[in-house]
């Protein structure tokens, strides 16, 4: 078993305990399945970035891949030093 491969289970298992079984994803935000998790590096290797665990974060296969591809990801003014959630629409009432 490849170290980071060991270290993703390790980071799951240990964030589903203090979290009480729910993983947020670190791009969406959304609650991610053992089998959909990857470690995502915070810091780009590319950009200067390791793979220590202070750099690493689980995410979902597919937000980590679309993270990447775009290049960008916008930072969270609410939480310095997070990603942006993505934001379920709110409902809309029709006032007569």
């Amino acid at each position: 078993m490849s170290s980071l491969r060991h270290l993703r289970i390790k980071m799951y298992r240990t964030v589903a305990r203090q979290l009480h079984g729910v993983v947020p994803c670190w791009v969406c935000g959304q609650h991610v399945t053992p089998e959909a998790a990857t470690l995502e590096h915070i810091q780009a290797l590319c950009d200067g970035g390791n793979s220590h665990a202070e750099n690493l974060a689980i995410s979902h296969e597919v937000c980590n891949g679309q993270r990447h591809a775009s290049g960008l990801v916008p930072a969270s003014g609410i939480s310095p030093g997070q990603v942006q959630r993505h934001q379920a629409p709110a409902a809309t009432h029709k006032s007569d």
